[in-house]
């Protein structure tokens, strides 16, 4: 057994990931204590693609995506590649050729920290990738990487089987223990913005907490208002 390759772990389930989708991204950061955003130099392709599904996680080399490919034969329906590409724009690691495959695999989507290629290509297959950009340079396929272990992509730490859900906003991930925990969370979140929106709407524009916060950061003295 090749112990740079992880066949065998445990995937958020499918009826999370089906509840965790209803929400934005941001929304699930909000209440991941404002944490598991990957950075914003990973966006989407187009605004309209969003993703959710267990991470199945990648290590690569700049450059090279040789693993991507032995990635794509591993995964399951429903799963998302997510790509350490070490932040590389200097060629493309995937194209409408893999972009294609996935597809046509089931896999639910791609996420790399790194470029692609073949955007307009990909715009018309709709299919979601959301990534560092793009580049028309190829890549090679020549250096060994790891399949299925913890990786830093964007700036977050990942395992395979967490939860990734993206959208215009960018890419969340959640460990895949806390998700059930966030869900309730995430909906009373939903609730309250809704209220407060429907009450601005209303004409009560006032944010209630900018005062006392005011007051906290040492802008106003007691007493004082704006």
């Amino acid at each position: 057994m090749n112990p740079d390759i992880v066949r065998d772990f445990e995937r958020v389930s499918p009826d999370l990931v089906r509840q965790a989708c209803e929400f934005q991204a941001a929304i699930l950061a909000d209440v991941n204590g404002r944490r598991g955003a990957l950075h914003g130099r990973i966006a989407a392709l187009r605004p309209r693609m969003k993703l959710a599904g267990p991470a199945l996680t990648v290590d690569v080399r700049p450059g090279d995506n040789l693993m991507i490919h032995a990635a794509m034969s591993l995964a399951r329906p429903g799963d998302v590649l997510v790509i350490d590409g070490k932040a590389d724009q200097t060629a493309a690691l995937m194209g409408t050729i893999m972009m294609t495959a996935c597809r046509q695999l089931g896999i639910a989507g791609v996420v790399i920290d790194g470029a692609v290629r073949d955007s307009l290509e990909i715009d018309e297959m709709d299919f979601p990738v959301f990534s560092f950009g793009t580049n028309p340079n190829g890549p090679t396929k020549n250096v060994p990487g790891r399949i299925g272990h913890p990786i830093a992509c964007g700036g977050v730490v990942l395992r395979s089987g967490d939860l990734v859900v993206a959208d215009a906003d960018g890419v969340f991930v959640g460990e895949r223990e806390r998700v059930a925990s966030l869900l309730p969370l995430a909906r009373k979140k939903v609730e309250d913005e809704a209220a407060r929106i429907a009450a601005i709407k209303n004409g009560d524009t006032a944010a209630k907490w900018l005062v006392p916060a005011l007051r906290a950061a040492g802008v106003l003295k007691e007493g004082e208002g704006l």
